[in-house]
């Protein structure tokens, strides 16, 4: 952005008055008035025109046409202001971060990515002069990583994330989020011991939340026992898994005893979303050279083309899970067990999807866990060797489904059959 060109005044004088005005100004009218005032004043226009070319960008809930561009133009004047600037860092931060999610959104995915990691470096610069560990982006950098499958580099940055956070605790949730989307990204980088002492960690602070006899905090931990006896047999130590499950039945148990009517929280419904989702996607792989969604993270925090990729998938998805069932039905050996692998397949997305869309997603996915367990009934009795353990896992999905909705009876039963199953523990 050039502000050297002479600037017509009367252009200056209109651009004045209508700052002045007393009517209610529109943000087009503000970018205009401050892109003419900002080659005059930058020290004083500059931040303002960033602002507001943001703003304009999506108003009202609606994404202008020109989004991409205003954004564009809204980080070229954020670095138009003078270094010496104290609120340079902080516009340019907030430039940068409305931009780059325009440009993941437009397919320019490298360009993203490098305005992450120039948010990352101001956050590091602002965290040396505030002399605090904590590096604002270091979690939104990660999430870029992982989504183009450098799981090494995003566990190394979650790892520094943690670490930052684990001295205050647990911050009102956001401890155990990072903890989540670090566990992930050490799980699909191949670091299983790094991974399960990582959730063993989430579930002692769950833990230490719990023991106050909050429903709320003990719905949390139970999902994350479950999250980590799900884990723990990903990785071969089903003893252990078991031992993790006895501990989740008993906190069921207790929980549904209370006998008061529980209204299930966003907080924990999203957090056992994400859970679910999280090491039984090793069979839910993108094809090669397509993102995938950073495992571990809300939906908030996915890009927008990975977002809408991967939910759309979802009506493929169900087109192929119909097919497969009808070539299930004529010759099980072959299509039974891809099948049953397909179709939790589609309901981890679609669980997924629905609760990021509307709080009414049990009537929306209700149905797909009610199909999952009859699906594993069906392949545990045409073949139990390899099906009982699914239908026990089937179980256990249902299970924390129901308890995510607040039908704590209904998943008693459920978790009850699961870990009375005879091969259980096998």
């Amino acid at each position: 952005m050039d502000h050297s060109g002479t600037v017509d005044q009367d252009d200056i004088v209109r651009a004045r008055n209508v700052l002045l005005s007393s009517g209610r100004l529109s943000p087009r009218d503000k970018v205009d008035a401050y892109r003419v005032l900002a080659q005059v004043s930058p020290a004083a226009y500059l931040p303002l025109l960033a602002g507001a070319l943001q703003h304009l960008s999506y108003q009202g809930g609606r994404r202008h046409p020109a989004a991409l561009a205003l954004c564009e133009e809204a980080v070229a004047a954020a670095r138009s202001i003078d270094p010496a600037e104290p609120a340079r860092a902080d516009v340019l931060y907030e430039a940068l971060n409305t931009c780059q999610r325009e440009l993941y959104g437009a397919g320019r995915r490298a360009e993203g990515l490098a305005m992450r990691a120039e948010m990352l470096a101001i956050g590091r610069a602002q965290a040396e002069l505030a002399g605090t560990p904590l590096v604002a982006g270091l979690e939104t950098w990660a999430a870029g990583l992982s989504e183009e499958g450098r799981y090494a580099e995003a566990a190394d940055a979650m790892s520094e994330e943690v670490a930052a956070l684990l001295p205050d605790g647990s911050r009102s949730g956001a401890l155990a989020w990072s903890l989540l989307e670090w566990i992930a990204a050490l799980h699909e980088a191949g670091r299983s011991g790094e991974a399960l002492d990582a959730f063993e960690t989430l579930c002692g602070l769950n833990a230490a939340e719990a023991a106050g006899n909050d429903r709320d905090r003990m719905i949390g931990h139970l999902h994350t026992l479950i999250g980590y006896a799900r884990m723990l047999d990903a990785h071969g130590r089903e003893e252990q898994a078991g031992l993790v499950r006895e501990e989740a039945l008993a906190l069921l148990t207790e929980l549904a005893g209370l006998g008061e009517r529980y209204s299930a929280g966003g907080y924990e419904t999203a957090f056992w979303s994400v859970l679910l989702s999280m090491p039984g996607a090793g069979s839910d792989r993108p094809a090669p050279g397509e993102p995938r969604p950073p495992s571990g993270a809300d939906p908030m925090r996915w890009s927008p083309d990975t977002k809408e990729r991967w939910f759309e998938s979802r009506h493929a998805l169900r087109e192929e899970v119909d097919a497969l069932a009808a070539r299930a039905g004529d010759d099980p050996d072959r299509h039974l067990a891809e099948l049953v692998r397909l179709h939790r397949v589609l309901t981890v997305r679609s669980t997924v999807y629905w609760r990021y869309k509307t709080h009414l997603f049990a009537e929306q996915v209700r149905p797909l866990f009610h199909e999952g367990v009859d699906l594993a009934r069906r392949l545990s009795l045409h073949d139990p060797a390899a099906g009982a353990r699914i239908l026990v896992g089937s179980l256990i999905d249902r299970s924390a489904f129901h308890v995510a909705i607040g039908e704590l009876g209904p998943a008693l039963e459920d978790f009850r059959e699961a870990l009375g199953h005879p091969r259980a523990a096998n």
